[in-house]
């Protein structure tokens, strides 16, 4: 019973023993002879998918295509590569009429014999040809292609297409295709330069930095803000009325010390 009805699980099988035979067992004793099914995972001797990315993404790249519609309901196509180690932005470019070799040419403009990259990783859209793969083997890469319907294979570039709708063409509808380049340009500097893409990466250790050497500052100015008009309620500007120059301050000497500039640094007769 539990062979020919895969989805029945052992307390549907025992009440379907119950009813229909009227045999009375119970779901632990169906569990125990139930016989086996085959858990789903990685074979002996391979690895998971995630942890092939994880130990080669230093060499690994990941590239995808996007649409945009500018104001005069316009497709127009986005290429993007990014580095998988470093979360960034490695090319962009956009085309109306998006080819194969159109494709392979953005290949050859991002690939130099000094970078140590091996492989990319790509969907299966029909744009990626197999002359696309020939100029990419060329080059000294080999792709990966995801699996059929299954968009989590490419997660860190689905996620870079899903940052880019969130962060910029949700807010801004492009004119026209030399637009839609002008605001690329500048959030691909943005989110290269601005944007930490891990904690542990040097450009949010050096933001935060920044930041609370910031703060600091402004919280000693606002201290000495503070303590100078406690001790000096009527000094408003650098200069002071002749009465309150001659007046003692809390030392007993009309000198007052260097941090108010606005008292006199002369001694009264």
């Amino acid at each position: 019973m539990a062979t020919a009805n895969r989805t029945w699980g052992e307390e549907r099988i025992a009440a379907e023993l119950l009813v229909k035979r009227g045999i009375r067992v119970s779901p632990r004793t169906v569990r125990r002879d139930m016989p086996s099914r085959p858990t789903p995972g990685p074979t002996s001797g391979s690895q998971a998918w995630s942890t092939f990315v994880r130990n080669h993404a230093r060499s690994m790249r990941a590239c995808d295509f996007f649409v945009a519609v500018t104001a005069t309901f316009r497709v127009v196509y986005v290429f993007v590569v990014m580095e998988v180690g470093t979360r960034r932005i490695v090319h962009w470019n956009v085309t109306a009429h998006p080819s194969a070799e159109w494709t392979g040419q953005q290949f050859r403009m991002i690939v130099s014999g000094d970078q140590p990259y091996r492989y990319v990783i790509r969907d299966r859209d029909s744009i990626y040809s197999q002359g696309v793969d020939r100029t990419v083997a060329a080059l000294g890469l080999t792709v990966l292609r995801t699996p059929v319907r299954a968009p989590q294979a490419n997660a860190f570039c689905e996620r870079l297409v899903g940052t880019i709708r969130r962060e910029c063409l949700d807010f801004v509808i492009p004119l026209s295709e030399r637009h839609l380049r002008q605001l690329r340009r500048e959030w691909v500097a943005h989110d290269n330069r601005g944007c930490p893409h891990s904690p542990w990466d040097l450009g949010f250790q050096i933001l935060r930095l920044i930041e609370w050497r910031r703060r600091t500052v402004t919280n000693c100015l606002r201290g000495i803000a503070s303590l100078r008009r406690r001790s000096w309620p009527g000094c408003t500007t650098s200069t002071m009325s002749s009465d309150r120059r001659r007046e003692p301050n809390s030392f007993g000497d009309s000198t007052a010390p260097a941090l108010f500039p606005c008292a006199t640094s002369t001694r009264t007769p």
